[in-house]
């Protein structure tokens, strides 16, 4: 090993002791979206067909008086997508906590990134 190998990797070692919980959940994120063939939810941007990887951090039912919604937001450890399914109240496996790739295409909402009925892929549970 070179010296500037045995630094690089005492760097690692150092940051892994020194990040915070959340940054270290982050960078695990992120190194599973990769695997997944995911976009980084950070470089995608209106208009764009995307496939995502992440977990979702929070579901809610959103009832309205003319389309019940379903919204799910999708973290990858570097950005948050809006998952929304119009006229589902309910779906079976989509719960915070659970990790899921999901794909279509990128719109804004309230300066957010949203995905409308995006197909998924659930991930086995770990």
């Amino acid at each position: 090993m070179t010296t500037d190998e045995s630094r690089v990797s005492l760097r690692r070692i150092l940051q892994r002791f020194t990040a915070s919980e959340a940054e270290i959940d982050a960078q695990e994120l992120r190194r599973e979206s990769a695997e997944c063939g995911g976009i980084p939810a950070q470089q995608c941007s209106r208009g764009q067909l995307v496939s995502v990887a992440g977990r979702l951090r929070t579901v809610v039912y959103t009832p309205r008086t003319n389309l019940p919604t379903l919204e799910a937001d999708l973290y990858d450890g570097s950005d948050v997508v809006t998952l929304v399914w119009l006229g589902r109240r309910h779906i079976a496996g989509i719960e915070p906590g659970r990790h899921l790739t999901a794909r279509g295409r990128v719109a804004v909402r309230d300066d957010r990134k949203v995905i409308y009925n995006p197909y998924y892929e659930l991930d086995s549970p770990k």
